[in-house]
């Protein structure tokens, strides 16, 4: 059917491999290793950034083509659901970010939200903040319940970590846990000033919705957790370990966030 004779069928079986097919099938193989490290988080265009941090030169269309072959596709996104409810009496804060979401140094302006995990237990509750200039999680706790009091521990943790030295910009949208009493006499304390997000406009705070957006794919989609315990452990290790140590970021020229903040580091000094 195929139109090839009996011969040539069988020559092929003990024909050798060739030199291109050799090295396809070990490029393949790192490839793979790369995609499965990463979390099969990568699509083509982070693998071959990858493959180039290892000294490995090859087109990204070989690329491509490969992790077709082997079916290494990385996990797509689901549409994005609005979930704050600014129904409130509580004083809202004026949009003082304005969507400026690149600030010139580190701890200048943080960026907070709150998003949520099911697991066999029920509902775990996840608050971050975010350096906007490194795109780092510097703080972020877990709740079963949507309350201010696991806000306020996401915010200590980040104070405790960073130290903020200068005024700081903090911005979130018009959930009661930020624009609650307490919330605001923590930012107080701190020397922070309080931003928010215009009413149901998830774009005044878009660089957190995509960390969450990421989230989801990376780890949540797809996956059971078992307990809440389960949830904290693994949030731990994709956020700590991967997210802020590992994972190329296309805002930070396609290092991690502290990888940028190194550099920037390294540059102020020597300056």
């Amino acid at each position: 059917m195929l139109g090839v004779t009996t011969q040539a069928y069988y020559a092929s079986l003990v024909r050798p491999e060739s030199n291109r097919s050799k090295e396809n099938r070990k490029l393949t193989d790192r490839i793979e290793v790369l995609f499965y490290e990463n979390r099969r988080c990568y699509g083509v265009k982070r693998i071959h950034d990858a493959l180039n941090d290892h000294g490995i030169r090859c087109g990204k269309k070989r690329v491509s083509r490969l992790m077709k072959e082997r079916n290494l596709e990385a996990k797509g996104k689901k549409k994005f659901k609005v979930t704050t409810d600014s129904e409130h009496k509580h004083p809202v804060a004026p949009n003082i970010l304005a969507r400026n979401f690149a600030p010139e140094r580190p701890n200048q302006v943080w960026a907070g939200d709150i998003t949520y995990i099911w697991t066999s237990e029920g509902w775990v509750y996840l608050a971050v903040f975010l350096d906007l200039f490194s795109r780092k999680v510097v703080g972020w706790a877990t709740s079963k319940r949507l309350t201010t009091s696991f806000v306020l521990l996401a915010f200590e943790r980040a104070c405790a970590r960073r130290k903020p030295s200068e005024e700081l910009l903090v911005h979130t949208d018009r959930g009661s846990q930020y624009a609650s009493h307490l919330f605001r006499k923590m930012l107080a304390e701190n020397n922070s000033v309080l931003s928010m997000s215009r009413r149901g406009n998830c774009w005044d705070n878009a660089v957190v919705e995509s960390f969450f957006a990421r989230l989801k794919v990376e780890l949540v989609h797809g996956e059971r957790f078992t307990s809440r315990d389960h949830i904290e452990h693994e949030l731990f290790d994709h956020i700590e370990r991967f997210y802020n140590q590992r994972r190329k970021h296309s805002f930070l020229e396609n290092t991690s966030p502290l990888m940028y903040e190194s550099k920037y580091y390294q540059v102020a000094q020597a300056a």
